[in-house]
């Protein structure tokens, strides 16, 4: 990895390509950012309209290519794919998605052995696998964003609800980024304090589980609402890649529900979902085996069972 002049390369110039990008040259981190989209008009217009600003932001190169402008890069974000429409669950998008992934890895891999490979298409999950068996990479190099966004939008609903800064709320949504996800209840806290514990501080008359029961199904939610107001969610992703990215090109450990392969933890093995992970410079270093309740590990069970179902019924 090049710390001097990290590059990132982004697959797919669509609404969430181009608002990472953004984001990302906006950011700092990227020294170099190459476009990639099958339609040349739609990178090269992406990469002019980036390059205007360059004089409000920190030097950053952006530029326009074909596949080959993956090579020497030290991250490859890939967003492209079908786009999910009003109504659609993340999992009907599998079978047009798999079949684009056949290409777009395969052309990857022609330029670069080395990249680490960060999967946003839906549905998340099962692209990551799909990713990880037909690239060949060994599985801490290719990573889903997982329900990193899902895990931001729980810390700021919880945050509302109790009327405190999102980023001191310490809670996390695990297993698929999908219909199956779930909230880890159990560790979820504000300061410490595990939230049937805050609670109470906040309001004495709130009922604790309904409320929880009513955060949760907004964050589940919260994907198909936005889509069918304004057609896409592309803005909370861009920023959850940014973060996912800084914290691979700074080596910084941190912790992060990406989507990884997961083996031996209360019995999943040979899925991808997604589980809190240490994230460096490798990729994923390794997942933390968190202590669950016995609800949340029939949950997590149910939901990558839910994945394999999907991935038993498509070819790639």
């Amino acid at each position: 990895m090049n710390i001097q002049r990290p590059k990132i390369a982004i697959i797919g110039c669509g609404n969430v390509g181009a608002a990472f990008a953004f984001a990302l040259s906006i950011n700092g981190t990227a020294r170099e950012i190459v476009l990639i989209d099958k339609n040349d008009n739609l990178s090269r217009g992406e990469a002019m309209d980036l390059n205007h600003g360059a004089s409000f932001i920190k030097p950053v190169e952006i530029s326009y290519s074909g596949y080959e402008g993956c090579k020497g890069a030290d991250i490859v974000v890939i967003t492209a794919g079908a786009k999910q429409k009003p109504g659609q669950s993340r999992i009907d998008l599998v079978q047009a998605n798999a079949h684009i992934f056949g290409d777009i890895i395969s052309s990857i891999t022609k330029h670069t052995k080395d990249a680490i490979l960060l999967v946003v298409s839906n549905p998340v999950d099962v692209l990551t696998y799909i990713t990880l068996k037909i690239s060949g990479f060994p599985s801490n190099r290719v990573i889903g964003s997982g329900t990193v966004l899902d895990s931001s939008r729980l810390r700021f609903l919880i945050g509302k609800h109790c009327k405190v800064d999102a980023r001191n709320v310490h809670a996390y949504i695990v297993g698929e980024h999908g219909d199956t996800e779930l909230p880890i209840w159990s560790h979820a806290n504000i300061a410490g304090m595990v939230l049937k514990e805050y609670c109470p501080l906040c309001n004495d008359k709130c009922d604790y589980n309904k409320e929880l029961d009513s955060i949760f199904s907004q964050v589940k939610n919260a994907a198909y609402e936005i889509i069918n107001t304004k057609g896409a969610t592309y803005y909370a992703i861009a920023l959850a890649l940014v973060r996912i990215v800084e914290a691979i090109i700074r080596d910084e450990n941190s912790v992060l529900p990406v989507s990884t392969l997961i083996e031996d933890y209360y019995g999943i093995s040979d899925v991808c979902l997604s589980i809190p992970s240490i994230v460096n410079k490798t990729g994923v270093k390794n997942f933390l085996k968190l202590k669950l309740s016995d609800q949340e590990q029939a949950q997590l069970k149910s939901s990558a069972d839910s994945l394999k179902g999907v991935l038993k019924s498509i070819k790639f």
